[in-house]
């Protein structure tokens, strides 16, 4: 997508510069996808402790085993 943007010279250098990118457009979208990783990062930090999985992974791990169990039994293997 094509826009017309009015960055800082300073600011558009400095992104450049920490990017190690010559190109402009490559250094806009790594310093955008980089702010838009953090923002989500920051989100399900937030989210810590607010969330309760009540998982029973060794529940879980019996019926796989016991299903696995009953394929073999049923196909003969």
């Amino acid at each position: 997508m094509r826009a017309t943007l009015n960055i800082p010279d300073e600011l558009l250098d400095d992104v450049q510069s920490l990017c190690g990118e010559k190109s402009k457009t490559r250094a806009i979208v790594i310093a955008m996808e980089d702010y838009v990783r953090r923002r989500r990062m920051e989100s399900l930090i937030a989210l810590q402790g607010k969330l309760t999985i009540d998982y029973d992974w060794e529940a879980a791990e019996r019926e796989e085993r016991l299903a696995a169990e009953a394929r073999e039994k049923y196909h003969g293997k």
